[in-house]
């Protein structure tokens, strides 16, 4: 049973690993860390905390929180961002802080944002299992550091968007203790959306998300039904990988609660009693500010 637990352990390791950036079901809120020129362009102050436990009861599985928060800055004709990300799979304990700067223009019926985001990336390695060899560099604990940088562009309009990103461009590598190092590789990012009203109360929003290394691709097919712009229901499918299950519901104006239900296509499904995600949003619409005219009745 150790033994069986020990090949599935390092299988979901090299699983996990071949893409150094964590997987989120819930894309479609979740579009600063990704991609910086998203940010401003809902023309509100938003927040957004996601956090994923993926493969319950599954001893070592991925714990990931992302927090972004976001908004327009009319001085600077763009939008400002900070996106914070934790990940904690099996004994590596990973930070990724980010500021995000997107200009944006307008273009035909939408607005364009061209972004930029630099900031710092940490690899941590604990000391939580016990190694056979404990004087292998590579389970030895230790934390590195180094600068992070990335682009994208970001498209807009009341009814659709449409972003490409790229994520750690600088690349190199992070060394986490005197004989161990991690590279650390580009992830390129396509995130597209559609709004389509039914009927009155009802919207169907088909979304795309896909991730890729340049070795390994990664595809979110997703479809999410709003009905009366008060609850929504869905699905996705990530190939090769799960169906997701998903539903929501908006609080109160403006404020948003999600959760999501991976269950697993791969081999590992029989390891695992699926995976949890839940989301939190809230968004302040900045109002324009309206001046009033006076008007003096003598020179009507």
């Amino acid at each position: 049973m150790k033994r069986l637990f020990t090949v599935v352990a390092v299988a979901t390791a090299s699983v996990s690993f071949g893409q150094q950036d964590p997987q989120f079901s819930q894309n479609m809120f979740n579009r600063l860390y990704p991609n910086p020129a998203s940010a401003g362009t809902n023309e509100a102050i938003c927040g957004t905390l996601i956090y994923r436990d993926q493969w319950d009861k599954f001893g070592g599985g991925p714990k990931t929180a992302v927090f972004g928060v976001e908004s327009p800055v009319e001085v600077l004709h763009g939008g400002l961002g900070l996106s914070v990300l934790t990940d904690k799979p099996l004994n590596q304990k990973n930070l990724n802080i980010k500021l995000a700067y997107s200009y944006h223009l307008d273009l035909g019926s939408g607005k364009l944002g061209i972004g930029l985001d630099a900031g710092l990336l940490q690899r941590g390695y604990g000391n939580d299992f016990n190694a056979i060899d404990p004087d292998d560099p590579l389970v030895k604990s230790g934390t590195g550091s180094k600068f992070d940088l990335g682009a994208g562009l970001y498209y807009k309009s009341d009814k659709f968007y449409v972003g490409a990103s790229a994520t750690h461009l600088t690349g190199g590598k992070i060394e986490y203790t005197d004989d161990a190092k991690v590279e650390v590789v580009p992830h390129f990012y396509f995130m597209g959306g559609v709004d389509f009203d039914l009927t009155p109360s009802l919207k169907l929003k088909p979304s795309l998300f896909i991730k890729s290394d340049a070795k390994e691709t990664q595809a979110d097919i997703n479809a999410n039904l709003h009905i009366k712009d008060k609850v929504w229901i869905g699905a996705s499918y990530r190939l090769q990988d799960a169906i997701v299950l998903m539903a929501g519901i908006n609080i109160i104006e403006n404020l948003k609660l999600g959760y999501s239900y991976d269950i697993t296509t791969s081999k590992l499904k029989g390891y695992h009693s699926g995976t949890h995600e839940i989301m939190l949003g809230y968004c302040y619409v900045i109002k324009p500010k309206v001046i009033p005219v006076l008007r003096n009745v003598r020179f009507l």
